[in-house]
C-alpha cells in the first residue's frame, strides 16, 4: 500500500515536471519566434533616406568603393529615383484618363433622371477618397 502511494506520488511529480518542462520549451520557441520576426517589421518602417544611407554604406564597405565611386553610386541612385518618379507620374496620368473614360461611358448610358444621382454618388466617393488621403499622409519619397 505504501509502495503504491509512493509510486503514485512519484508518477504525479514526474508528470508535473514533464508539463512544466514542456511549457518552458514552448515558451522558449515562442520568444525566439517573436524576436526573429521583429526586425522584419522594423525594416518595413525604414524611411527611404535611412534605407539609402544603409545601402550606400553597405556597398561602400563590402565592395570597397573609393570616394569617386561613392559619388557615382549616389548619381545612379538619384537617376533611378527620378526614373521611378517619372514612371509613377506617367501611370497616374494614364489611370486618370482611363477613369475619365469610364465615367463618360457611365454618364452616357444613364437616363436624365439618373445623372444627378450618379453625380451625387461620385461627389460622395471623392470626399471619402480625399478624407482617406488626408489621414494617410504624404507618400514617402
Amino acid at each position: 500500500m505504501i509502495q503504491s502511494m509512493l509510486r503514485s506520488r512519484l508518477s504525479a511529480a514526474f508528470y508535473l515536471a514533464l508539463v512544466f518542462a514542456s511549457g518552458v520549451l514552448v515558451g522558449g520557441f515562442a520568444i525566439r519566434l517573436y524576436l526573429t520576426s521583429r526586425p522584419v517589421a522594423a525594416a518595413a518602417r525604414t524611411s527611404p533616406e535611412e534605407w539609402r544611407k544603409r545601402y550606400v554604406d553597405d556597398v561602400k564597405t563590402r565592395v570597397k568603393l573609393d570616394d569617386a565611386q561613392v559619388q557615382r553610386l549616389q548619381q545612379i541612385l538619384d537617376g533611378t529615383r527620378q526614373r521611378y518618379h517619372d514612371l509613377r507620374e506617367q501611370e497616374k496620368s494614364q489611370a486618370q484618363t482611363i477613369q475619365a473614360q469610364q465615367t463618360d461611358q457611365i454618364r452616357a448610358m444613364l437616363r436624365d433622371d439618373q445623372r444627378p444621382l450618379y453625380e451625387q454618388l461620385r461627389a460622395e466617393r471623392e470626399r471619402r477618397r480625399q478624407e482617406y488621403d488626408r489621414r494617410k499622409g504624404p507618400p514617402h519619397r
